[in-house]
């Protein structure tokens, strides 16, 4: 995979911060082009947690894609969210890190599926570890298919 910004080549999905802005170049970029940067891709259209897609068949499968982020909790957030519990109620602070980690993970599953030759990946799932004291593992997974329509002419 190639950063769009410095060229560098990188051998994973795991060294970029966006979909196409390296880890290295993202703190470099103004406000304006982190904000553009980080706009979500367009969702993927045909993800399923069933094994099956309506109006479609399996041509081909690929095996299981993954997409795996590790997470730790800031010292701020810890503290900020520590203070959210006080007064109950939906701790924002994690409930964010939560969503950007799962989405994350996503996405590289999808980069992974696409890059197998996929067009669509079939019984999704997600699991989560917690490696070490605040240190959690995000994994996102599926089995990577190409799909083509059905006839849906009625006879």
């Amino acid at each position: 995979m190639k950063c769009e910004r410095c060229g560098k080549e990188y051998p994973s999905r795991y060294y970029f911060k966006t979909k196409t802005i390296c880890r290295e170049c993202f703190p470099k970029l103004s406000e304006t082009e982190k904000e553009r940067a980080m706009q979500p891709p367009p969702m993927h259209g045909l993800t399923t947690t069933a094994f099956t897609i309506d109006g479609y068949r399996i041509v081909e499968s690929f095996g299981v894609v993954r997409g795996i982020i590790v997470r730790s909790r800031s010292i701020f957030g810890t503290i900020g969210a520590s203070l959210q519990t006080i007064f109950g109620g939906n701790i924002t602070l994690f409930s964010e890190l939560c969503e950007q980690t799962r989405e994350e993970a996503f996405e590289m599953m999808v980069s992974h599926a696409e890059e197998r030759g996929a067009n669509a990946v079939i019984g999704v799932r997600y699991d989560a570890t917690e490696i070490m004291q605040g240190v959690t593992e995000v994994l996102c997974y599926g089995t990577a298919v190409l799909v083509e329509a059905t006839s849906t002419k009625k006879r």
